[in-house]
């Protein structure tokens, strides 16, 4: 290392060269480094960039579809998967609404839906995950399973949805339903024409005639349970009196129907479905809700046949065991078979309130189908 005094001795010549060595040897080390950023920067980016193509890669061999969209509703990005279901191409949803996938009346109320959430933070869908109705490109609509997360950014938020086609499950929940209800049907009328039979002979030469006409009864009432022939005969009104008849005899509990005279459903299938809801209602309130009064409505509202149940049992339980019980799914399902949807809420008087809307063009149109086969 050179002295102060060494600089004093050296001649004007040498201190220029002293200089340049200097200079050269700073402008080395700062080609160095910038080499060495240079080298940093770009492994950076190949891996940013790597990790880009596996997120890519994983998105569109995924089988779910997965939509991406931004605080306005506006889609992002979609996969593979995701074209193949709605039956668009990425280019010619990219850029527009997601509504765009949504049957009425959900897409008019979705942008609605997003505002309210991105103001209050209340979550209808967002983190919960339900099951839905979605649009495709040609007009058809099917069922299907949606979750939606949400992506908190720097300086904006995203959504992510994660689509599943169900209706394949559907269509095997409704064989299965349908099988089911006509091994009811059959059990029951052979419980009707069969056993209430025998019991009535043995009733007329017994000593214990009042135990067996109680059995009699009670068969009857197993038999009317498991295939409501009254529904064929006398209409969906006359066979939900009944269910409130047999529910006051046998859970002592005040069952009340209120009725819009004008309503009439000739579709037999859907008027099963609708009895055993409202059965199914009834039971859940009674049983589980430890209802002292239920209430069955049938009326017409704004096109569509409602189908209500009202009691004033407990309500909600606080923690559920099973908040997806295989009861509600079976009501979920009959309702969707019939192209109608269910509702449960609780009511001002502390119980529940189990609701289904059913299009009545859509039953009108099941019923006219049904009897166009038949001639």
């Amino acid at each position: 290392m050179m002295k102060p005094n060494d600089l004093e001795k050296m001649s004007r010549a040498e201190l220029i060269a002293r200089l340049k060595a200097l200079e050269s040897a700073r402008a080395t080390i700062s080609a160095d480094h910038a080499r060495e950023l240079s080298t940093q920067q770009e492994l950076a980016q190949a891996a940013v960039k790597d990790r880009e193509e596996r997120l890519r890669a994983i998105l569109e061999t995924a089988v779910e579809g997965i939509i991406t969209i931004d605080e306005r509703g506006i889609i992002e990005s979609v996969n593979a998967a995701a074209e193949r279901i709605f039956g668009y191409s990425a280019k010619e949803i990219i850029g527009k609404n997601v509504s765009l996938l949504m049957p009425s009346p959900h897409r008019a109320a979705h942008d609605g839906y997003l505002e309210n959430y991105l103001r209050t933070g209340h979550a209808k869908i967002i983190g919960i995950g339900r099951e839905v109705a979605g649009l495709r490109k040609d007009g058809t609509t099917f069922p299907m399973d949606l979750s939606v997360s949400e992506v908190k950014l720097a300086a904006r938020r995203m959504f992510t949805g994660f689509i599943r086609d169900i209706t394949e499950r559907k269509q095997l929940e409704k064989e299965i339903l349908e099988i089911s209800d006509r091994e009811q049907r059959r059990i029951g009328q052979d419980l009707h024409d069969g056993l209430s039979q025998h019991l009535a002979g043995i009733e007329l030469i017994s000593q214990i005639a009042g135990h067996v006409r109680d059995a009699i009864s009670h068969t009857r009432s197993l038999a009317r349970g498991l295939s409501p022939v009254t529904i064929e005969s006398e209409g969906l009104t006359s066979a939900l009196n009944e269910l409130a008849t047999n529910t006051e005899k046998i859970f002592h509990v005040p069952c009340e129907c209120r009725f819009d005279e004008q309503v009439a459903i000739h579709d037999h299938a859907a008027a099963t479905h609708l009895f055993r809801i409202a059965q199914e209602a009834v039971s859940n309130a009674i049983k589980h809700g430890r209802a002292t009064r239920v209430v069955i409505s049938l009326h017409k509202a704004r096109g569509s046949i409602i189908l209500q149940i009202s009691d004033n049992g407990a309500g909600f339980p606080k923690q559920p065991a099973n908040s997806k019980g295989m009861g509600l799914r079976i009501m979920q399902s009959r309702a969707s078979m019939i192209g109608g949807t269910m509702a449960i809420e609780p009511n001002s008087g502390g119980g529940i309130d189990v609701t289904c809307a059913v299009p009545e063009k859509g039953v009108s149109l099941k019923a006219q189908n049904h009897h166009a086969a038949k001639s």
